[in-house]
């Protein structure tokens, strides 16, 4: 007689069986699954193989790494069991949404993840409790799939996924670096040229292991192209360089701090940035920074573009910076 499944350590209450039929011998167990089951994540495979989850022929299997037999595999799927962050209502501003994705405009001050000092008032909080039921489950649990994230004190547009499918999908996307993200940021001072790209290795820095570093050594690949829209301040006044920028900075990879560091090593840092500003902008600035009530650093992912992980549209959005950095830049027009 065939072994029984073993009770998960999950819910199994709202379980679901799913059978594929193999009829050849395939090289790996896990991947013959994975593309007879699109919807289901091949790491979720796994974890399921190995809590014993997945049957051929009413027998236990053990090793998704092993060859996949020919027969009818049958393959548990626990419901979704919820996230640790709990569901909040907070204000969202969605761009769009469908059953498979949510593309939202991030508030500054607003964290993406639960985090120590930052355990609630989350991007995460608040889309568990905007999508609600329609979050199928990323990894089995009730979470939204969020792939790429924008720092705390950084605004602008992300997109979540709301089951594995679609996760896997824009994972794959920002793997292949397929996606268009354009970022803007009002700089001290300004670049030069005001066209270029910046390339370098970033990674811990090797004085204080909380920021990160162009290196020379190590690291990982950050590619930045960048276009000064305009500079502020009349050159008389400063010597004869502007005194601050809008600067439109396209991501080719997405590390840690990438633009905040990019533009830091050009000599010209983000206005309000706390880690990587290096040394205070000209007064007229810091008025126009205290005026405008900036407290973070100016920065605002606008715009994101990418296909549709699941129907293959092509979709990008674009949106303003927020008022506290459209009230900087009109002050700053105004030197």
């Amino acid at each position: 007689m065939p072994a029984p499944v073993p009770d998960l350590d999950e819910d199994l209450d709202g379980a679901t069986v799913l059978e594929v039929r193999l009829d050849a011998r395939q090289p790996r167990l896990d991947k013959a699954l994975s593309e007879a089951l699109p919807d289901v994540s091949r790491a979720r495979l796994q974890a399921l193989i190995a809590a014993g989850a997945v049957t051929l022929d009413g027998r236990i299997v053990s090793s998704g790494s092993r060859s996949a037999e020919p027969g009818i595999y049958r393959v548990l799927m626990p419901a979704p069991v919820a996230a640790d962050p709990l569901p909040e209502d907070l204000p969202l501003t969605v761009l769009f949404e469908d059953e498979h994705l949510i593309v939202v405009d991030k508030p500054a001050g607003m964290a993406t993840h639960p985090a120590p000092g930052s355990e609630t008032g989350t991007l995460v909080n608040a889309l568990l409790h905007h999508c609600g039921d329609s979050l199928s489950g990323i990894g089995g649990v009730a979470r939204p799939g969020i792939v790429h994230r924008l720092d705390k004190g950084t605004s602008g547009v992300m997109v979540a996924a709301k089951h594995d499918r679609a996760h896997q999908g824009l994972t794959a996307l920002f793997a292949a670096h397929d996606i268009e993200r354009t970022y803007i940021a009002l700089t001290r001072g300004t670049l030069t040229p005001e066209r270029g790209r910046i390339e370098s290795r970033l990674g811990r820095s090797t004085h204080d292991r909380k920021k990160m570093a162009v290196l020379k050594t190590g690291g990982r690949e950050a590619v930045t192209d960048y276009v000064v829209e305009r500079t502020f301040g009349h050159p008389a006044k400063a010597g004869g360089a502007p005194l601050a920028a809008r600067v439109a900075c396209t991501l080719h990879t997405g590390r840690t701090h990438q633009i905040r560091v990019h533009m830091a090593s050009k000599g010209a840092p983000l206005l309000g940035d706390p880690v990587y500003g290096s040394g205070p902008p000209a007064q007229s600035v810091r008025d126009a920074i205290a005026a405008s009530g900036l407290d973070r650093q100016a920065l605002h992912a606008a715009v994101l573009g990418f296909v549709h992980p699941v129907s293959g549209q092509a979709l990008r959005f674009r949106t303003e910076p927020p008022a506290d950095m459209q009230g900087l830049q009109d002050r700053l027009e105004a030197l």
